[in-house]
């Protein structure tokens, strides 16, 4: 089937990238690949990660910090200045054909193209936990101490973990606040070490949190199972994360320990023409990051493209 469809891709037209997903590091890519004139399509099912956050307060150039909508839009209004755009749909799947092509399939279509850049992110574990939701609207929950640790220095921080995950990131608020507290969650599928803890001066609340709510202060607060309350400012979460890596896993893409891909320092995952950017790849989850891996993806890919010198 495959061979069949190369043969018609012949007398259609062949991408040289298509990026899959449209957070921070595909918009970056799709916009770095456009300016060097590169024919792309950059793939997006409306999930970024980055449109979740509140404010971003640790991206340079933007001292009074900025929402993640507002980011991406501006992206992609940059994008649409090189005339790129984000086609809206969801890929799923994409296999390797004869002449070193790829075939990107859409639910309505198929893309062929000669390199593919993953940008596909990674999807934070919630805790099944009630009322959760109801303080993450009201943006009173944050997943990244790296990115908000400096605008909570002193505040009340509580850190739902159920791993020595959770151990670590609370033990790290602690250079922002002493006032760190660590949280279990009811039915957690793994025991926090509690000798651990306590080496990392790590206060961990007795018991299992049963129910968290928004109170009138626009606080935290979080019901444990033995009926006590405690009141914080923000919550923490720090059950971990999947990495999106579901559509290249049948082509043997390598993988880290913690499910991350794991590419070169060109962005060159171990698979022929196929690379990686942001969160998905094995590095520090950042959005600085994940746009110096973009840049660094696509410059490469346009120098892949470029006519070989004798």
């Amino acid at each position: 089937m495959i061979d069949i469809a190369v043969s018609k891709a012949r007398r259609r037209e062949v991408l040289d990238c298509v990026i899959v997903g449209a957070g921070p590091a595909g918009l970056t890519a799709a916009l770095y690949l456009r300016r060097f004139h590169r024919n792309v399509r950059i793939i997006d099912a409306g999930a970024s990660r980055a449109g979740r956050i509140p404010r971003a307060n640790n991206i340079a150039g933007f001292p009074d910090g900025i929402a993640g909508t507002q980011l991406l839009q501006r992206m992609n209004r940059h994008l649409r200045q090189v005339d790129g755009y984000v086609v809206h749909g969801t890929v799923v799947r994409i296999e390797q054909g004869p002449d070193d092509l790829f075939a990107v399939s859409l639910a309505d279509q198929q893309l062929w193209t000669r390199n593919v850049i993953l940008c596909t992110g990674v999807v934070d574990r919630r805790p099944a936990l009630p009322g959760f939701e109801d303080v993450a609207i009201a943006g009173l929950v944050r997943a990244c101490p790296v990115c908000d640790g400096y605008e909570l220095t002193g505040k009340c921080i509580g850190v739902i973990g159920d791993s020595m995950q959770g151990e670590r990131e609370a033990a790290f608020l602690q250079h922002f606040s002493q006032d760190v507290r660590l949280i279990r969650i009811a039915g957690a599928h793994c025991e926090l070490d509690v000798d651990s803890a306590a080496e990392a001066r790590v206060h961990r609340l007795p018991g299992a949190a049963q129910h968290v709510a928004v109170s009138k202060d626009r606080k935290v607060f979080v019901t444990m199972d033995d009926g006590s309350g405690h009141r914080f400012d923000v919550l923490y979460t720090a059950l971990g994360v999947d990495p999106c890596t579901q559509l290249v896993a049948a082509l043997g893409a390598r993988l880290d320990e913690r499910g991350n891909l794991v590419t070169d320092s060109h962005c060159r995952t171990n698979v022929s023409n196929l690379y990686a950017a942001g969160d998905v790849v094995s590095a520090l989850d950042q959005i600085s990051v994940a746009v110096g891996h973009a840049a660094i993806a696509a410059t490469t890919v346009h120098n892949s493209l470029l006519p070989k010198t004798a």
